[in-house]
């Protein structure tokens, strides 16, 4: 197996979401990667610390740019989200399939994240709204901890112009005056035609079941319902075993998979 060297990239922008999640801009200093896929990430390797699969959260015009939206969990992560404009970071990718935004055309889409799992929804966001015209209703559906775990502060409000965006939190703070509970509640009252709806979930794996089940509640089909999986990736080829699931290899086979192709094999806790 053939592994291409990572590409050269420094970092030119650095955003606090979070307490623990930072948005980074990447130029390339070199040869750029391929353009990347809404769902798709790359592996982003940190001198003495060590490589991280991370999914993109933007992609810009510019094919030399990338964007990430990273939480500080382990070492490279944490390093990556203390790298000051000019650190070096090395790129590898675009690994993974996407989300299959060319199937929402002319169907009402609901998109539902939990936590860091927007990220990896932000450019289908985006798309949807660049191509307004294209859709039928569209809603976001986008539950978090703390009113202090939502991502993209800013960028929810100014989506709320273009599409619906309902906003829950587990536990409120001072001063919040949205909704309460998990995100499945916004799912049960939300405004979709379930026979002519695409939908697409990404958030820990418990609230994608959860969500999952709440949207087959009210009709949308498995064959309309994809995820974004998260397994320990490692080689980003398939070749390690780390992120099997089953028959599958979330780093190649997904990481977005259709809802019934993994249906039951969510539900074995095994696995």
């Amino acid at each position: 197996m053939r592994v291409e060297a990572p590409a050269s990239y420094r970092v030119t922008g650095r955003r606090q979401e979070t307490g623990d999640a930072w948005t980074l801009r990447l130029e390339a200093a070199g040869d750029a990667t391929p353009r990347f896929a809404p769902g798709q990430f790359s592996m982003l390797y940190v001198l003495g610390s060590g490589e991280v699969p991370i999914s993109i959260s933007a992609i810009p015009d510019a094919g030399t740019t990338l964007v990430h939206t990273v939480r500080a969990v382990g070492a490279v992560t944490r390093t990556l989200c203390a790298a000051r404009p000019g650190a070096a970071v090395g790129v590898r990718g675009p690994f993974g399939r996407g989300w299959p935004v060319e199937l929402a055309e002319g169907r009402d889409v609901v998109v539902v994240a939990g936590g860091l799992g927007l990220a990896p929804l932000r450019p289908v966001v985006h798309e949807l709204i660049e191509r307004r015209e294209r859709f039928g209703r569209v809603a976001l559906l986008y539950g978090g901890r703390s009113p202090a775990d939502l991502l993209y502060r800013d960028e929810l409000e100014a989506w709320r112009a273009a599409i619906d965006v309902e906003l829950i939190v587990d536990a409120p703070a001072e001063g919040w005056d949205g909704r309460v509970g998990v995100v499945t509640r916004l799912i049960r009252r939300a405004a979709f035609d379930p026979a002519n709806t695409l939908a697409m979930a990404c958030g820990p794996e418990v609230m994608m079941r959860f969500a999952a089940s709440a949207l087959r509640e009210r009709g949308v089909p498995g064959s309309s319902l994809w995820l974004s999986l998260e397994r320990s990736m490692k080689c980003a080829t398939g070749h390690c075993g780390h992120c099997q699931l089953g028959p599958l290899f979330v780093c190649k086979d997904g990481p977005v998979v259709r809802h019934d192709r993994v249906e039951r094999l969510m539900g074995v806790s095994e696995l």
